[in-house]
């Protein structure tokens, strides 16, 4: 869609979503998940479908599906741990599972030259997520956009384990972890996407019209929505929607969502689904085909 006199829409500020928007974070969850439900099940002979269901009522709990603490909390694994930690007990699991994560956590084709473009072209990019801080900034630093986004809005970090302190149990330097560059922004608690008051407050130091903003997300309901709703442009990163893939059953059956969730989300009216003003079939890389960034 363009202006009509021909031109491109311009586009002085950009906000993007970040799971399945810059990388493809279902399939490095699955993929990791399952490693680590391989590694307990075969350490311990306990069936993976009791750890699913163990699972699910911590991360409901817990409000992630990216629990670091899940294993010391797994009923079925502390009556057989003993006198040491689940954690320590199926530490190997635990390797797999890491091992796994950092595999199959990779970009989509174009982000990196798409970032790089639009930091030489003076065009700040901000990120927002629903996932927690620290696996926010496991990825953003592992996946090298430590610098290449301005700033990210993620919510805070869930709580440990009573008695347990995260940071005694870093095995590397304190560098390894946080931003270098990258100024790291927490929403308020209990916002969840769709909110446009997110979305306002995120665009707020700018002072760019909301008519040279775009947003972009993977799902309709929530960052089509929101952006909508505030009135910046939308693209919708079509080439990110995992719902029919076969292991969304997996996220299904552990998800800290509720069974509403999921089916809003997968499922709802053709009435209310949003109808994106900008589609994105192949890559990130085409908001440069679609847009004026200069």
């Amino acid at each position: 869609m363009t202006n009509p006199d021909g031109t491109k829409p311009r586009v002085a500020l950009l906000v993007t979503d970040l799971d399945n928007t810059l990388w493809d974070w279902f399939h490095a969850w699955h993929a990791s998940f399952g490693a680590l439900l391989d590694g307990l099940a075969a350490a311990s002979g306990i069936e993976r479908s009791l750890l699913e269901e163990e699972a699910q009522v911590i991360h409901r709990r817990r409000g992630t599906t990216e629990y670091s603490w899940l294993v010391d909390e797994l009923p079925c694994l502390q009556k057989l741990a003993g006198d040491v930690s689940p954690r320590a007990a199926f530490d190997d699991a635990l390797h797999q599972q890491n091992s796994a994560r950092l595999k199959e956590t990779f970009l989509y084709p174009g982000v990196i030259e798409t970032l790089t473009f639009l930091r030489r072209a003076g065009v700040p990019v901000v990120g927002y997520t629903e996932s927690p801080r620290f696996w926010t900034e496991w990825r953003l630093r592992t996946l090298k956009l430590d610098g290449l986004l301005e700033a990210v809005w993620s919510p805070r970090d869930h709580d440990s384990p009573k008695g347990l302190d995260p940071v005694s149990l870093r095995r590397y330097s304190a560098e390894n972890y946080g931003l270098a560059e990258t100024k790291h922004e927490n929403v308020a608690d209990g916002a969840i996407k769709p909110n446009p008051e997110v979305l306002q407050e995120i665009l707020a130091p700018y002072g760019v019209p909301y008519s040279e903003v775009a947003y972009i997300g993977d799902s309709l309901h929530k960052d089509i929505a929101m952006a909508q709703d505030v009135g910046v442009i939308d693209a919708h990163a079509k080439y990110g929607v995992s719902h029919e893939k076969p292991a969304y059953e997996q996220l299904r059956r552990v998800s800290h969502w509720t069974e509403a969730d999921i089916e809003r989300e997968k499922l709802s009216p053709p009435k209310v689904t949003p109808v994106p003003s900008y589609s994105l079939a192949k890559g990130f890389h085409e908001l440069l085909e679609i847009f004026d960034f200069h």
